[in-house]
Parts: structure tokens; C-alpha cells; sequence
């Protein structure tokens, strides 16, 4: 059952001040948050049944169309600093870290031709839905980063880490398009550390004031109409460029 720390149980770098403030206002809705947690057991599992043979069919494809492993498995940061290995699709080359920046942007030589198309239409996130099983993550919460970006958080931003990363967020709407903002920058690190980050964090920090079951709710209907919406924007912008050919 997911459940809020005692204060002094929480690890050194989140008792200060910038945290404290958004912890007295979850508090106050425990039941929010276990209800948070019979949610996503219940959805995931029932998920995990009804994606089994597309997942299947996806893990087929990435085999014929690439060498390498079909999962990519990361090292991400959850609760409370708490580090874990996400499931994702392989949608890049092997050893794709080592040829560039943690961060992936429009149009990254890395990416495979399956890659291109489950990260357009988010596919390659769905085996994520078994680190919500395990607890690791919730269906709605901050996007977990890999430790050495949690590391540049500033103190008010360890706050995220009160309750459990998610697999989609108001941030990830907002920010749906973040590796093509990504592609125009010299340095995507850097670009993602002092402007990215910060910006997608205002609306993380939002979420933990605003945060009900409710809500959650709203953020994955929200989700897949963003996906929808990008995928014809997409389309359009084909269209447009073929026409212009």
C-alpha cells in the first residue's frame, strides 16, 4: 500500500523547507494516496492482459527490424530518491548512450525505423505498465530521470519525489514535443538541465498541489488526445512538405 513517510523517515536531502510545504499539503490526503495505489493496480493489470499480443507483435518487429535486446532498461529515480530499471521498447541502437546525449532529440540518427514509429505513438512506453505493478511507478506522476539529471535538482524540485514518477504527467503534455525544442540546441544536456527541466517541473510542482484520484483520471484522458492530436499534426506536416517536393 503506497503511504506518506513520517517526515523524519524521508531521506536528508528532502527535509527542508521547500519540501515541507508541499508534504503538509499531502498529508492531508492519505487516502487519495492509497486510493492512488488500488487504482493502478487494478488498471495495469488489466492493461498488462489487453497489450499482452500487441506487445508481443512489437517485440517481433523490433527483433526483425534491429539487432539487440527488445527491452531498453534504464536506471530511473521513484519515490523518494528510490532507483529503479524502467521498461521501455528498444527504439535505438545498442549501446546508444554511449554515442550521444542521455536526452533524445527530432530527427536523432540513433533511432530505428520501428523506433521512429512506437515513439511517435508512445508505444514504447506501454511495457512500463509492469514498473507500475511492482510500484515503481503510477500512472500519473513526474516523468522518472535517470540520477544524474536528479542530481541538478534544486531543493523546492525534490519535492516531485514525494509520491511515485509516472508514465505520463501535465509536464510530458505540455512538453510533447521536447525533442524537436531539443534538436535546435547545441548542447541537449545543458538545454535540458537549465531550460527544459525547470519548465516541466513548474507543472510537476502544480500537480502535487492540485493532486486527486480525479485528476490523475483527467491527465491520462489527456494523454491520449495529445497523442491523437500530434499524430495528425504529424500527418499534416507530411502532407504539407510532400506538397511542397
Amino acid at each position: 500500500m503506497l503511504r506518506l513517510k513520517a517526515w523524519d523517515e524521508l531521506p536528508e536531502q528532502m527535509q527542508c523547507d521547500e519540501v515541507l510545504a508541499y508534504y503538509d499539503m499531502l498529508k492531508k490526503r492519505k487516502a487519495s494516496i492509497a486510493l492512488k495505489r488500488i487504482f493502478d493496480i487494478i488498471v495495469s493489470v488489466c492493461v498488462a492482459i489487453v497489450l499482452a499480443i500487441p506487445m508481443l507483435i512489437i517485440a517481433i518487429l523490433i527483433k526483425l527490424d534491429s539487432e539487440g535486446p527488445v527491452m531498453f532498461r534504464q536506471e530511473r529515480v521513484t519515490t523518494y530518491g528510490k532507483k529503479f530499471r524502467i521498461y521501455k521498447f528498444r527504439t535505438m541502437v545498442v549501446n546508444a548512450e554511449k554515442l550521444g546525449a542521455q536526452v533524445t532529440t527530432k530527427n536523432d540518427s540513433r533511432i530505428t525505423k520501428v523506433g521512429h514509429v512506437l515513439r511517435k505513438l508512445r508505444l514504447d512506453e506501454t511495457p512500463q505498465v509492469l514498473n507500475v505493478i511492482t510500484g515503481d511507478l503510477s500512472f500519473v506522476g513526474t516523468r522518472p530521470e535517470v540520477p544524474r539529471y536528479v542530481a541538478r535538482y534544486t531543493p523546492e524540485m525534490m519535492a516531485t519525489l514525494l509520491l511515485p514518477a509516472g508514465i505520463t504527467s501535465v509536464a510530458s503534455i505540455k512538453y510533447k514535443d521536447e525533442e524537436r525544442l531539443l534538436s535546435a540546441s547545441e548542447n541537449t544536456d545543458d538545454t535540458y538541465v537549465n531550460e527544459v527541466l525547470p519548465g516541466k517541473m513548474k507543472y510537476n510542482l502544480e500537480y502535487l498541489v492540485e493532486f486527486n484520484i480525479l485528476r490523475d483520471m483527467k491527465v491520462m484522458i489527456d494523454t491520449v488526445f495529445a497523442v491523437i492530436k500530434k499524430d495528425e499534426a504529424i500527418e499534416e506536416q507530411t502532407e504539407v512538405e510532400t506538397v511542397n517536393v
